[in-house]
């Protein structure tokens, strides 16, 4: 595959964010303009374009264009993407107007078998040359727990079918589908990507740190589901499973800083590169901070109790840690040129949403009046991050 063919993909799963984007929009001024459609299924569409569209495009494309044999894989990689976003535009159809029925869990199924072809094709083709990388061992790691992921899927069906959408099961299904996609299939995807980076420039990965960060973050992935469970109310071996996990993950987290925080001098990096970089790191701590918060009873039912702090967390994760982690590579790579302004648009927009979001949960658990037109700013707020991909797109389709 030639590189132009890798920026279109990528030009592609931008395409999709801004259409999540577009999406979340609509969700934004929903009870502020009257709008007429339904609420559910428009979040249905909003969140699998997000993951699936967006994500998941994003990452198995670099994950090919950093490990695979590329004369070897090709043809076949190209069927594959086709064949997902033949997937994706049946989801896109369908979720917004009819939520989960016939087409929308047909496309989706198709998905999920697609993205086990993905799977198997990038296991068969790996660059004989990659063999021994740390960056390689984090990638398959990663698409393990893809695959482990959709088991919350496969689940629900049996769930609706004998025990119905109000189960305790329903929701944890779709916890499980969840975790495992962001804190272990993204997470560490993104990770395994950062590492390859550090080993293309022959900056060497000490084996023993790396081995305890790689034993302790999925130790930590496995562990930390239990945070999932714990607005069940369940007994007090959950919550001391849920901080192992917890811990296991800060932990994880020091091991990796320890590693690569000696190694920036070595790397190519621009303002802006170095700038994403120290954003993602930080946005990283802050989230496992967060996690091991919930451990305590307190916060778990604070954050099951209200909803805006959950969807804060999200947001964090996959517009913070996530979204801002696959901008660097696709800058990094020259694959899709992030500029100065458009990002900053994207950061402003995002911490102003951030703010207004956890400032909505913190004034519900505090008892606070909300202020006038607080979700009104919200959504004007939120137009600055899709503003921000168009120009992204516009500026990189005006190049080719």
């Amino acid at each position: 595959m030639k590189g132009k063919s890798y920026q279109s993909h990528v030009q592609m799963a931008m395409t999709y964010f801004l259409v999540a984007a577009i999406l979340g929009l609509l969700l934004r001024f929903y009870p502020i303009l009257g709008l007429d459609f339904n609420y559910r299924f428009v979040v249905h569409g909003h969140s699998h374009i997000a993951l699936l569209g967006w994500v998941y495009v994003a990452l198995t494309t670099l994950l090919h264009f950093c490990f695979l044999e590329k004369k070897k894989s090709s043809r076949t990689y190209k069927r594959i993407f086709w064949f997902t976003q033949a997937t994706l535009i049946g989801m896109l159809l369908t979720f917004p107007f009819q939520g989960y029925a016939l087409l929308s869990i047909v496309f989706s199924t198709l998905f999920l078998i697609v993205s086990y072809v993905y799977a198997y094709h990038f296991w068969k083709n790996i660059d004989p040359k990659y063999e021994h990388s740390k960056g390689l061992k984090c990638a398959k790691a990663a698409l393990i727990y893809m695959m482990i992921s959709s088991l919350g899927p496969w689940a629900l069906g049996a769930i609706m079918n004998s025990l119905g959408p109000q189960s305790i099961w329903y929701r944890l299904a779709i916890y499980f589908y969840l975790h495992f996609q962001y804190n272990g299939w993204m997470i560490l995807a993104v990770v395994g990507i950062f590492l390859f980076v550090w080993e293309q420039h022959g900056l060497e990965i000490p084996k023993k740190p790396f081995t305890h960060f790689f034993l302790s973050f999925n130790l930590g992935i496995v562990f930390t589901f239990f945070l999932s469970t714990l607005w069940t109310k369940p007994s007090f071996g959950f919550y001391a499973l849920a901080g192992f996990g917890a811990v296991a993950q800060l932990y994880a987290f020091a091991c990796l800083w320890g590693m690569i925080k000696n190694l920036f001098h070595g790397l190519p990096l621009t303002k802006l590169q170095t700038l994403l970089i120290k954003l993602v790191v930080a946005m990283g701590l802050i989230k496992m901070v967060l996690q091991l918060l919930t451990v305590l009873p307190y916060f778990s039912t604070m954050a099951a109790t209200y909803l805006d702090f959950t969807i804060g967390y999200l947001h964090l994760t996959f517009l913070g840690v996530i979204s801002m982690a696959l901008f660097f590579f696709m800058d990094y790579f020259e694959l899709l040129r992030i500029s100065t302004k458009s990002f900053s648009w994207y950061f402003l927009g995002f911490i102003l949403t951030e703010t207004l979001i956890f400032y909505k949960g913190i004034a519900a658990w505090q008892g606070w009046v909300i202020f006038d037109g607080q979700a009104t700013l919200l959504s004007w707020t939120s137009v600055l991050i899709a503003i921000s991909i168009a120009m992204m797109l516009i500026k990189n389709r005006s190049k080719t």
